[in-house]
C-alpha cells in the first residue's frame, strides 16, 4: 500500500481500508488546521490506486468499508472518481459503505448529475467541514467559501442521496470575539443543510498555525471549558435538526455529549446545566501542539 505522509480520517472510520486517491488538501489554508502541511497537494495516478486496491484484495479476506483520503478526494474529476469506485465495487462485492471527506469548493463543482452518478456507484457518506456558519469568522479562518456556499453544498450531496455529516468548532471566535453570533449562526446553517450527523468538536490551537500566532499575540483568547460549555448551550438552544445525530464526543471535548435532535435536545441542554453547575465532571487536558 502507498501512504505519503500523515494521513488523517474522521473517528467514526476507524475500520475503513484507507485509499489515498490524493495527497494533502486542496485548500490547505484554514487558520486553525496543520494537519497537511507536510505535503503538497497532488491526485494520486490511477495505476497505484489500482495497485493498492488489488494489493489490498490480496491481503485481506474482507474489507467492508472504505474512506477515500486524503483531505479532499471529491475533487478528483467524475470519471475518474466513477472508476475508483467501479473498481472497489468488482473487487470487493462485500463492500457496504465507501465515505470521503468533501470541500464545499469540491462539492460545488460537481454537478448534481455528478453526485448522483457517484452515489449510484458506491460514494455513500461524505464528512464537511461547516466550522462555523457566520460569514465574519468564516472569513477570518480563510475556509476559502461563504457560509451560502457551504449551505449549498451541503444540500446539494443530501439531494444527491448520500449521508452526510458535518463538523462545527465549539470555542473558533474564542472567549473575547462574538462567541454568540458563532454559535447561533452556525446552527442556522445547519439546520438550513439538515445533515444526517452533526459533530461538534473543541477548538485546538496547533503549532504553527495563523491561529496559534493570534493566541499568542492576544488577538484571541481561549475560551475556558466553562465558557464552551455555555457556548454548546446557546448552540443547542438554536438548533433544529429532527432525526440528527449529535454528538459532542470527540477527543477534544471536555463534556461529552450525544443524542438525536430534536427529541434529546432538553436532555443535552440538562447536561450542559449540570456541566456549568459544576455537577458534572469534565474531562482533562494536556495542550500540546501537533
Amino acid at each position: 500500500m502507498h501512504y505519503s505522509g500523515s494521513v488523517y480520517r474522521p473517528p467514526s472510520e476507524a475500520h475503513s481500508l484507507i485509499i489515498q486517491v490524493t495527497v494533502g488538501c486542496s485548500h490547505n489554508k484554514c487558520a486553525f488546521c496543520n494537519m497537511y502541511k507536510d505535503k503538497k497537494f497532488s491526485i494520486t495516478p490511477m495505476e497505484q490506486v489500482r495497485d493498492d486496491l488489488r494489493c489490498a484484495r490480496e491481503q485481506y479476506s474482507r474489507v467492508e468499508r472504505f474512506f477515500l483520503a486524503d483531505g479532499d478526494a471529491l475533487i478528483l474529476p467524475t470519471a475518474q472518481l466513477l472508476e475508483i469506485l467501479g473498481d472497489i465495487r468488482s473487487l470487493f462485492p462485500e463492500c457496504s459503505r465507501v465515505s470521503t471527506y468533501a470541500s464545499p469548493k469540491s462539492i460545488l463543482g460537481k454537478t448534481p448529475e455528478d453526485l448522483s452518478a457517484l452515489h449510484a456507484a458506491g460514494l455513500d457518506f461524505a464528512y464537511l467541514g461547516l466550522e462555523t456558519g457566520n460569514d465574519p469568522l468564516l472569513k477570518k479562518i480563510n475556509k476559502g467559501v461563504t457560509v451560502a456556499q457551504q449551505i449549498e453544498a451541503g444540500q446539494k450531496l443530501k439531494a444527491a442521496g448520500l449521508t452526510l455529516s458535518v463538523t462545527a468548532i465549539n470555542g473558533l471566535a474564542g472567549s473575547n470575539g462574538d462567541w454568540q453570533a458563532h454559535a447561533v449562526d452556525t446552527a442556522a446553517a445547519l439546520n438550513a443543510m439538515h445533515p444526517d450527523f452533526i459533530a461538534l468538536l473543541t477548538l485546538r490551537v496547533y503549532t504553527g498555525t495563523p491561529m496559534a500566532e493570534w493566541i499568542a499575540s492576544g488577538e484571541l483568547v481561549q475560551p475556558t471549558p466553562m465558557e464552551l460549555i455555555r457556548e454548546t448551550k446557546l448552540f443547542l438552544e438554536h438548533i433544529d435538526c429532527p432525526g440528527a445525530v449529535f454528538r459532542s464526543n470527540h477527543a477534544s471535548n471536555y463534556l461529552v455529549l450525544a443524542g438525536t435532535l430534536n427529541q434529546d435536545r432538553e436532555r443535552l441542554l440538562h447536561e450542559c446545566d449540570e456541566a456549568l453547575r459544576g455537577d458534572a465532571p469534565l474531562r482533562r487536558f494536556v495542550e500540546l501542539g501537533r
